[in-house]
């Protein structure tokens, strides 16, 4: 009777917290700030959108008041009163008065932050490579497959994305060696795609000719909300071939919510001109192997 109780309380756990798999997702939230959070309903909105993920890559946060992010994040805890989120954010970056924010926003009971690092931006010939360098995390979850991973964010500035991009590897190898890390997930707003990256430019882009690393997202594939487009500027790389392994690959998608949330253009665009970018990761066969070791169920 005991022994039932237990394994009835896990699977309810499991089920609660999403431990089957972990959702990933990476989205550029477009000029977020106070202007946009005192729209009508767009709190709401990114609440739902934020709250399908295990983990969230925001992007373009850009309120120096910092009122709007803790606005977002009190509206998600409150969401059905769980206080499920914690986060970790970057300093302000940018060029001169332009200035936005990386943050990760991640279930507590699911993932750890085991460690941050800013790139620093190691200026090539007097000019900084990245507009926007990455904030770099390091998650622990004992309840995926892969127990941790690497975090690198990019959100490219246009006219450089072919040069942001490829000294993404740069930051991959930076990382490798100062964590002794093996996997690593790079994602982010690339704008790697249309008039920014060009199918002649993607022989430069070591990330993209190292067989090592996987890109999720491919080149036919549209992130941009509005119709008259049809770019993959949202990206997802992989290294590692058990985090690789451990991908679900029907999971690998962009979420319209547009067209989920029966939504005009006009009112999608009020939340964001990008779609988010998401991949689910396989539960850890661990957390659940003493269940299969009783009674009634064995597989």
């Amino acid at each position: 009777m005991a022994n039932q109780f237990l394994i009835c309380c896990a699977l309810f756990l499991a089920s609660f917290y999403g431990i089957n798999s972990l959702k990933i997702c990476s989205f550029n939230v477009r000029s977020f700030g106070k202007s946009k959070v005192a729209k009508q309903g767009i709190l709401d909105q990114l609440v739902k959108i934020i709250s399908r993920c295990d983990l969230m890559l925001m992007m373009e946060i850009k309120d120096a008041s910092n009122q709007a992010f803790p606005a977002l994040m009190r509206s998600l805890n409150n969401h059905g009163n769980r206080n499920e989120y914690e986060f970790i954010i970057s300093k302000r970056l940018g060029m001169k008065a332009y200035k936005e924010q990386y943050a990760f926003i991640y279930r507590h009971k699911l993932l750890s932050v085991k460690k941050s690092c800013q790139y620093p931006d190691s200026p090539v010939n007097n000019e900084d490579v990245f507009a926007r360098e990455p904030f770099v995390v390091w998650f622990s979850s004992r309840y995926s497959a892969v127990k941790d991973f690497v975090v690198i964010p990019l959100h490219s500035m246009p006219r450089s994305s072919v040069h942001e991009i490829n000294a993404l590897y740069d930051v991959y190898k930076m990382m490798k060696q100062s964590w002794r890390a093996k996997y690593f997930i790079i994602m982010g707003d690339f704008n790697a795609d249309c008039a920014y990256v060009r199918r002649k430019d993607w022989t430069n882009i070591k990330l993209r000719n190292d067989t090592n690393f996987v890109w999720l997202i491919g080149d036919e594939i549209d992130t941009t909300v509005k119709e008259s487009t049809h770019c993959a500027y949202d990206r997802i790389v992989l290294h590692g071939r058990k985090l690789i392994r451990a991908v679900i690959p029907d999971s690998v998608k962009v979420f319209n919510f547009k067209e989920v949330y029966g939504m005009t253009e006009r009112e999608a665009l009020n939340i964001s001109d990008h779609f988010p970018v998401e991949f689910d990761l396989r539960r850890s066969h661990g957390f659940f192997s003493w269940l299969k070791t009783h009674k009634g169920l064995r597989g």
